[in-house]
C-alpha cells in the first residue's frame, strides 16, 4: 500500500514540469537576444567602419 502511495505522489508531482518549461522560456529569450545582437551589431559594423575611417582622415 505504501509504495502505490509513493507512485502515486511522484506522477502528482508537477515541479519538474515547470522547472522545464521555464528551462525551455529562458532558452527562447537567449535565442531571442542573441539573434538581435547578431542583427544590431551587422548593422552598427558600417556605422563604426565609417567613424574609425573619418577618425584616421582627420588625423592625417
Amino acid at each position: 500500500m505504501r509504495g502505490s502511495l509513493i507512485v502515486i505522489q511522484l506522477l502528482r508531482d508537477d515541479r519538474g514540469a515547470t522547472a522545464i518549461e521555464y528551462g525551455l522560456i529562458v532558452a527562447l529569450i537567449a535565442l531571442g537576444a542573441l539573434v538581435a545582437f547578431q542583427s544590431l551589431g551587422a548593422s552598427s559594423g558600417g556605422a563604426w567602419g565609417d567613424v574609425a575611417d573619418k577618425a584616421t582622415a582627420a588625423m592625417s
